[in-house]
């Protein structure tokens, strides 16, 4: 297997695949990778758009359209896609966020239809396409990966963003509990935690830049194929006894010493 090949013949579903930044790039990156790729997004062009770069590079890919919050719609995408690459091994979500659907405000003023809508943007749809994966899976008779694209909201406190930090944190334990659950029958989860990555979410929250680049040890934010990178592993064959594990991918942002030190840079500590 050529290293640039890690999911030759592998057959994959990319949840959120059309969208921009790490979405398109994640698709894009199964795809290179060997993979023949299934890209779901609500955007039919978003999702015919993705698909198309995929057959354009050599590589084969479909297109399917719907609404994740709908568990209907998961049911109904899993099965068109399993029937389609007949068979599956790998499932990536990536469809999340936070701004873009909901103000930031602080948890006692946070709506009860707020807390629903982002919780069902970034753990409650992985719940069900996980399940169905699994129930793929096992009909196959084991072995398979799931990875899902977290945040480190998940791994330190999310001010005025409570509902997203409370998901990405649970995608983490969700990726233990498969793990534990079905790691006997060849099945993995794993979480990839993004920092500040180059997204056009990240530049409508931050247009010039806020600052962030002088805070990440590595310099700047990372690309979104950086990611992509990540997720290709985490699908292969390459990482077969990794699992329940949350890898982050922040330029060392969240290791660095929380608190302002006297006489050390800012991107070292605080």
């Amino acid at each position: 297997m050529e290293a640039g090949r890690l999911l030759d013949g592998r057959r994959v579903i990319v949840v959120g695949g059309g969208g921009a930044g790490n979405g398109r790039a994640i698709a894009r990156g199964t795809g290179a990778a060997g993979a023949r790729v299934v890209v779901i997004d609500i955007s039919p062009d978003r999702a015919a758009e993705s698909a198309a770069e995929i057959i354009e590079g050599g590589g084969k890919a479909l297109a399917l359209v719907g609404d994740v919050r709908d568990a209907a719609e998961v049911e109904r995408l899993t099965a068109e896609a399993v029937a389609w690459l007949d068979g599956l091994d790998s499932l990536v979500t990536v469809v999340g966020g936070f701004s873009l659907f909901t103000d930031w405000k602080p948890l006692a003023e946070t709506t009860d239809e707020a807390w629903q809508l982002i919780t069902d943007l970034n753990i409650t749809y992985v719940f069900r396409f996980a399940r169905a994966a699994l129930r793929v899976f096992l009909a196959q008779g084991g072995g398979g990966s799931i990875v899902s694209i977290g945040s480190i909201s998940g791994n330190v406190a999310s001010p005025y963003a409570a509902a997203y930090g409370a998901a990405k944190a649970g995608l983490c334990n969700l990726a233990k509990s498969v793990s534990v659950e079905y790691g006997d029958r060849g099945i993995r989860m794993n979480v990839v935690s993004c920092g500040v990555i180059a997204t056009e979410a990240q530049r409508l929250n931050f247009p010039n830049g806020g600052g962030l680049a002088e805070r990440i040890p590595a310099g700047r934010p990372g690309d979104p194929a950086e990611i992509a990178n990540a997720v290709v592993f985490l699908a292969s064959p390459y990482s077969s006894y990794i699992s329940g594990q949350n890898l982050t991918a922040d330029g060392s942002l969240t290791s660095r010493f929380p608190l302002p030190l006297p006489g050390v840079a800012s991107h070292i500590a605080g």
